[in-house]
C-alpha cells in the first residue's frame, strides 16, 4: 500500500511505514493561487534547491498572517480538526506533535502499516470538511488540494520540526 520513495510532481516523498513525517495542510483561501504564481515566477532564476527553501518560507509567513476566512480562529472549528486528529492515533499513525493555526494545520507523526501518508490526509480533510460545511450550513470547498510533507531525516530534524510546530503561533502573535 505505501508508495515508498515517489513523486507527486515534484520534489520526492517518502512514504513507507516507520517514518516519521512533519506535514502542513492549509485552507483552501489561505494563499492566492496568484500569489504563489508571482513567487515561483521571481524565483525562476534562482538555483532549485534555493528557489525552493524561499519559496517554503514566504508560504510559512503568508500563512502566518492569517490571510483569508481563517475557520480556525473559531474554536468549534479547530476542535472539529483536532479531533480528527487524535481519532485515529494509534491505530493508523502516531501522533507526536501538532498544531492547528487560523487557516492552517501543522503535524507531526510516525507513520504505520497500512494506510498511505495522501490517505489518512485524506480522511482528516473530508471529515473535518464536511463538519465544518455542516456547522455554517454549506457546501464549499474547505481545504487546498495538496498538503506539504517532510520526512524527518535525523533526530536534529526532528527537533527543529517539533520546535516549529510548538512555537508557530508564539511566532505568529498568537
Amino acid at each position: 500500500m505505501h508508495k515508498g520513495w515517489h513523486s507527486r510532481g515534484y520534489l520526492p516523498h517518502l512514504d513507507a511505514p516507520g517514518e516519521l513525517q512533519a506535514l502542513t495542510f492549509r485552507l483552501r483561501d489561505a494563499i492566492p493561487k496568484p500569489v504563489i504564481e508571482r513567487w515561483r515566477r521571481e524565483l525562476l532564476l534562482a538555483p532549485e534547491a534555493e528557489a525552493a527553501g524561499e519559496l517554503k518560507k514566504r508560504i510559512a509567513r503568508y500563512e502566518d498572517i492569517g490571510y483569508g476566512e481563517c475557520l480556525f480562529k473559531i474554536p468549534q472549528h479547530a476542535e472539529v480538526v483536532e479531533s480528527c486528529l487524535l481519532y485515529s492515533d494509534g491505530s493508523r499513525y502516531r501522533l507526536l506533535d501538532w498544531c492547528v493555526m487560523p487557516n492552517h494545520v501543522h503535524v507531526l507523526i510516525a507513520t504505520m502499516d497500512g494506510m498511505t501518508l495522501g490517505e489518512i490526509v485524506r480522511c482528516w480533510k473530508t471529515y473535518s470538511a464536511k463538519t465544518i460545511n455542516q456547522s455554517m450550513g454549506r457546501t464549499r470547498s474547505v481545504w487546498e488540494e495538496d498538503y506539504h510533507d517532510r520526512y524527518i531525516r535525523d533526530e536534529a530534524h526532528l527537533h527543529l520540526a517539533r520546535s516549529y510546530i510548538r512555537l508557530n503561533p508564539v511566532k505568529a502573535g498568537l
